[in-house]
């Protein structure tokens, strides 16, 4: 059975960091792609970033582009977001999901068979 758990969420003033982590069990963690994506109130789940099996090839969507940066380590089983210069509309639920086998990197929920119950992340003015 899969299960995939995100943690490091919190409250933070705008300007301020965070990073969240993300760990895949089940299978071995080195041929899962993931993504992270994230769920303000009222509005879509929407795409944050993704990495591929390998961690050599990335996305980051144009909103936290600069900002946000995905990676892996494959050894340790864990995948981090690492979030810099976080505005108040970065405030949503953090949802990581990986995708088996990882065939590459995608942007649509769609794609990904498993999901973590979800992290908040709270960025205030």
């Amino acid at each position: 059975q899969v299960h995939v758990v995100e943690s490091g969420g919190g409250s933070v003033q705008t300007g301020g960091s965070l990073r969240l982590s993300c760990t895949a069990s089940g299978r071995a963690f080195s041929t899962y792609a993931l993504g992270w994506f994230r769920q303000a109130p009222g509005r879509e789940r929407e795409f944050v970033a993704a990495i591929s099996r390998s961690g050599g090839s990335t996305l980051v969507a144009d909103s936290v582009k600069g900002r946000f940066t995905i990676s892996s380590d494959n050894a340790r089983n864990i995948a981090y977001l690492q979030m810099n210069s976080l505005i108040p509309e970065d405030t949503a639920v953090y949802y990581c999901a990986a995708d088996w086998p990882g065939d590459g990197t995608s942007t649509r929920p769609e794609e990904y068979d498993y999901w973590g119950q979800g992290t908040q992340v709270t960025v205030s003015s």
